[in-house]
């Protein structure tokens, strides 16, 4: 008796279907959080440690370089990467914990420090633009920038409750706009400079008591000489926020995805230099002392762009560009925290360290909620608790920034050494062979540089340090009681449970249904089973160009006697098609994954293939049965679904395994 080859529903996993993007628009995501701290790290550096600050602000941004150097390696060896999964690998559970309560600090601060400058530089402007409007009202500008703060604060709260996700077509078109402003503000710069002629700003930093800390009790810790050096550069290192993005983003780029990621980083360093370490230090050249520790403190580029030669309404044109360029970055970067705050506690759930509790889905948009409640909330008191003091904000900003990028380093140096066997498509360079053993020279000074700056931080900015260390350990014991509830509910574990809507199961009563969203020239359906066994779907992705070709993986689970309703996915399933996601994110390669209960897989091949157009089936080698067979198994299906005297186009069937294939002609 021959199988019905129809099935009662097909399932399509929307969440593995990626949409990969290219280098720039990566490298545009990343900028529009780095880049931000264009606006606000020179004049709280300049509140810290005096005139010197451009110096310190433009070798933090070499120092980039360096950074964007760990980031690639730890991004090509974990493409699911980021601070938490990389510490979890080289040193456990407990310090990846602490690592992540760390790194959501530096989210929590992210939407506060880039909300409140947004505000303060609209507020300066508003103070230019109101008399010639003969408005008579002056702007008080924190009360403004709090006001204004809480105001975007809530609007994204509420639009991530919706649903919204980052843009790389908006944030590249927001990073075009920022560079085409820059330029012009570059130009007129150096216009003026040529005009006056400039004097260099001084190498030598020098401490305000609010930038000693605890120090001060210390009289043998002079702030002079390497001290100073390392305390003024820890004063300046929030200038390095926003990097964790690159490690979120690398998922999504396009292949040849190394090769890509390394074309983002470098595009990165080069406007990161550019931008922020350029133009900060333009700014000290152009504007006294006096004003950009008085009036211009708060927003820098604004008085750059008040302070250079020409009439005041050209003038104040540059600075209506300079505000707008700003708000768009700065307002985008309280999106980016919401995002990347929202992913990375979600990321730490699947490991069982956040309750559930927590991730528990709006019923009307499917989002969890609860997690952004929680980031709003947080961002809200931060928000109030700073009065709208930026350099408040900085200060304790900084404490994240340093704790995640020195955790990241730490931990890529312990993978050299406890996956010394293993390739790596990218390594930090500088490194030396003793003994036998390869000894990363280059990322130990890295992270040398990363504690020294640290350390100096702990002692010189008070409430940076107690507010830090008090937030990680609260978070660290949430997700430490979560770990231990977690592990008391496996055991009364539901089954029944819906967990495929958090997998954005898609449930369509035919095949044809699906059909309509297949829009490239050609199509290749490749069966998968075995998430160990999936060469055949490497060699598909390495050799196809998906903007062409779309590729329709496929997975049949056998079920005699179907019931309508009784479908669900096992953890197997599931695991067939994480495999899936994770190899396709490796080649940067769009997929398209369909999940089907058959009452036989390869009536489930020939169905889909003929349903879809396909042009050729890939399959991967059956050790139970062989190759040979399984193409004899799919030629009779493909014959006794077609219909009588039918012809249609040939179809090539491979089975491939390592370092073989073989093939037939379906028709």
């Amino acid at each position: 008796m021959v199988p019905n080859p129809k099935f009662k529903q097909v399932f399509v996993l929307s969440t593995a279907m990626l949409s990969f993007i290219s280098f720039w628009k990566a490298a545009s995501v990343v900028l529009c959080d780095f880049g931000s701290s264009a606006y606000y790290a020179g004049g709280i550096a300049m509140r810290a440690f005096g005139p010197a600050f451009p110096w310190f602000i433009l070798g933090v941004m070499l120092f980039s370089g360096l950074m964007l150097g760990v980031y690639t390696e730890s991004c090509t060896l974990f493409v699911r990467g980021g601070v938490y999964v990389v510490v979890r690998e080289a040193m456990g559970k407990v310090m990846a914990k602490l690592s992540v309560s760390a790194l959501v600090f530096d989210y929590a601060l992210t939407g506060p420090i880039s909300a409140v400058t947004a505000g303060l530089y609209l507020g300066g402007l508003l103070s230019n633009l109101l008399p010639l409007l003969h408005v008579n009202w002056h702007v008080p500008d924190r009360a403004f920038a709090v006001v204004f703060a809480l105001l975007v604060t809530g609007y994204f709260w509420r639009e991530n409750i919706r649903g919204i996700e980052e843009s790389a077509d908006n944030n590249f078109k927001i990073i075009v706009f920022v560079s085409g402003v820059a330029v012009l503000l570059l130009g007129w710069s150096g216009l003026t400079l040529w005009h006056r002629g400039f004097t260099l700003p001084p190498l030598k930093p020098v401490f305000t008591p609010e930038a000693l800390g605890w120090t001060v009790h210390f009289p043998w810790l002079k702030a002079v000489g390497l001290v100073g050096v390392v305390m003024a550069f820890g004063h300046s290192i929030l200038a390095l926020s926003g990097l964790e993005t690159l490690a979120q983003v690398y998922r999504e780029i396009e292949d040849p995805k190394v090769q890509n990621l390394k074309k983002a980083v470098v595009s990165i360093f080069v406007f990161s230099v550019l931008f922020t370490g350029l133009l900060t230090f333009i700014a000290a050249l152009i504007i006294p002392p006096d004003l950009v520790a008085g009036k211009y403190a708060e927003n820098l580029l604004s008085g750059l762009a008040l302070e250079l030669d020409g009439p005041y309404l050209g003038r104040l044109a540059m600075q209506v560009l300079v505000v707008i360029s700003g708000a768009l970055m700065l307002v985008g970067a309280v999106n980016t925290s919401f995002v990347g705050a929202n992913g990375v506690l979600n990321r730490v759930a699947e490991d069982g360290i956040l309750h559930d509790w927590f991730r528990h889905l709006h019923r009307k948009y499917g989002t969890t909620y609860r997690i952004v409640n929680l980031i709003a909330v947080i961002q809200v008191l931060i928000i109030l608790a700073s009065g709208g003091d930026i350099f408040l904000l900085g200060e304790a900003y900084a404490f994240g920034v340093l704790a995640s990028m020195s955790f990241n380093t730490f931990s890529m140096i312990i993978l050299r050494f406890k996956r010394r066997e293993e390739e790596r498509e990218w390594k930090f360079p500088l490194n030396f062979r003793a003994g036998g053993v390869e000894v990363p020279v280059g990322l130990s000074l890295v992270l040398l540089i990363l504690l020294s700056a640290t350390g100096m931080n702990l002692l010189t900015k008070k409430i940076a340090t107690i507010g830090g260390l008090v937030f990680t350990a609260v978070f660290y014991t949430v997700f430490y009681v979560s770990e231990r509830l977690n592990e008391k509910k496996a055991q009364l574990y539901k089954p029944d449970e819906d967990n495929d809507e958090k997998l954005n199961l898609r449930s369509e009563a035919d095949i044809h249904k699906v059909v309509p969203e297949l829009t490239g020239a050609r199509r290749i359906l490749v069966p998968v089973r075995n998430p160990n066994n999936l060469v055949h779907l490497a060699s598909v992705l390495e050799t196809v160009d998906d903007e062409t070709t779309d590729i329709i993986v496929l997975s049949a689970k056998i079920a005699k006697g179907i019931q309508s309703g009784a479908e669900t996915m096992s953890d197997e399933d599931k695991e067939v098609f994480s495999a899936v996601v994770l190899l396709a994110e490796k080649y940067g390669k769009t997929v398209k994954p369909i999940f089907v209960f058959s009452n036989d897989p390869f009536y489930s091949m020939a169905q889909v293939a003929q349903a879809a157009g396909a042009d050729e089936i890939v399959m991967g080698v059956s050790g139970s049965t062989g190759a040979e067979v399984q193409l004899e198994r799919l030629a009779m299906a493909w014959g006794m679904l077609k219909k009588p005297g039918e012809t249609g186009k040939p179809v090539l069937a491979k089975v491939v395994w390592e370092g073989r294939q073989m093939t037939f002609q379906l028709s």
